[in-house]
């Protein structure tokens, strides 16, 4: 299982959605699939045509900037970091 950290701006848009679980999913874009199949539409938030990320979402695996095809391994930690821009 891979440690799933999700920004705070998800958890109003979504009933129930913790910011940390774990998902057992082989890719990053497995992780957003899993998650998006208990709470509907989540994928849509942060994966765009492509499919690629959204311009504005980064996600990292372990540390390392990474994309919707990276492995994440048992005991893995994606964090998905969504950023925040004004003026």
């Amino acid at each position: 299982m891979a440690d799933v950290r999700l920004p705070g701006t998800l958890t109003p848009l979504f009933p129930g959605l913790p910011r940390r679980l774990e998902v057992g999913a082989a890719t990053v874009l497995g992780a957003f699939d899993e998650l998006d199949a208990q709470w509907p539409g989540l994928r849509d938030r942060l994966v765009g045509e492509g499919p690629t990320l959204r311009s504005h979402i980064h996600a990292y695996v372990d540390g390392e900037r990474s994309r919707l095809d990276t492995p994440l391994a048992a005991g893995s930690r994606l964090d998905v970091i969504a950023a925040i821009s004004g003026g």
